[in-house]
């Protein structure tokens, strides 16, 4: 059995969201983040993504990866976490680079850590049910040495928009073989992949950090080698600027295509049942939402005076909107 590190949760919010911009771009023109929004008038979901990860671990072991121009947004949110735990990218270079640089400092700090990847834009109506899925995807770590486990809802509804993991039969271990994995398939296809027993892909991945880098190392080691200098660079003189330097001259890699796409066999799946999750990707989908979820009664803002729009009250504005246009 491996050594145990700490649980390290790395909360993703350096993305820009730019699918729901048309719900995320307020009446003065000024594009917020999803993850810097709400759905109705409560904490934004990067406030509900960071309290997800306090089920898991505690401040001092949960980081977050954001984008250096969405200072203004995050600042106040992420004031309780020690800032050696804000990893700051200068600029966007894909998914996989923002999972790729938070995950190397967390290594120099902690090699034998287990990092939970999460999402900061998605809703979970009901985070009992999450949370209990992750705490037993943890536990089976000690022993996956090699193997990555991702977190898969079981489906709603039909969503062509949404990813898919294809799983095959359980192993010695209770969790289940992935086969493959599809990316937004056409709505009857998707229909017959949850007739199969499919699952959504949420892409909450749970992992050893030395095993989920050797994933990266497998498809994109020239870029792990130069990130993994600059890392090392800046750790030992804060002034070089070497990561900063490197994304000059980094591609851009998306985690799902280029990291996760062909490398099946390294990963098993959870499968999380239903809990009302939603990526809120498409403005139809806050739509759908907006119909099952009952608003509350009041919100509850977050007293850091954080930035954020209501997406239920952009909704019905542009609803309005239109309503008159076309009157």
């Amino acid at each position: 059995m491996a050594a145990e590190g700490n649980v390290w949760a790395l909360v993703l919010a350096a993305g820009e969201g730019s699918r729901l911009k048309s719900l995320t771009t307020a009446p003065s023109g000024t594009a917020v983040p999803k993850q810097f929004c709400s759905l109705f008038d409560g904490p934004p979901l990067l406030h509900e993504a960071l309290r997800r990860a306090q089920t898991l671990t505690d401040e001092a072991f949960t980081c977050a990866v954001v984008a250096v121009h969405h200072r203004r947004w995050w600042q106040d949110a992420l004031a309780p976490l020690p800032p050696g735990n804000i990893i700051v990218q200068p600029r966007n270079c894909g998914t996989a680079v923002g999972i790729l640089l938070p995950l190397l400092y967390i290594l120099r700090r902690d090699p034998e850590a287990r990092v939970v990847l999460l999402p900061s834009d998605h809703l979970v109506q009901h985070e009992s049910v999450l949370a209990e899925s992750l705490v037993a995807a943890l536990a089976q770590l000690p022993r996956r040495t090699q193997q990555a486990l991702l977190l898969g809802i079981e489906p709603e509804e039909v969503d062509p928009e949404l990813g898919y993991i294809v799983p095959g039969e359980r192993d010695a271990r209770g969790a289940l073989r992935v086969l493959r994995f599809v990316e937004k398939p056409p709505f009857a296809e998707a229909r017959e992949l949850i007739g199969g027993g499919a699952l959504w892909n949420a892409f909450i991945v749970v992992a050893g950090a030395q095993a989920l880098l050797e994933l990266f190392r497998a498809r994109i080691g020239s870029v792990v080698a130069a990130m993994e200098a600059a890392v090392a660079a800046d750790c030992e003189h804060p002034q070089a600027h070497a990561v900063a330097a490197a994304y000059e001259q980094l591609p851009t890699v998306d985690f799902s295509r280029d990291i996760v796409a062909g490398q099946e066999s390294a990963f098993r799946v959870i499968a999380v049942p239903k809990c009302g999750w939603s990526d809120l990707g498409t403005p139809q989908r806050v739509a759908d939402v907006l119909r099952r979820v009952p608003q509350p009664q009041s919100g509850a803002r977050l007293r850091s005076g954080v930035a954020f729009l209501s997406l239920a009250a952009q909704h019905h504005r542009l609803h309005r909107l239109q309503g008159a246009a076309g009157a």
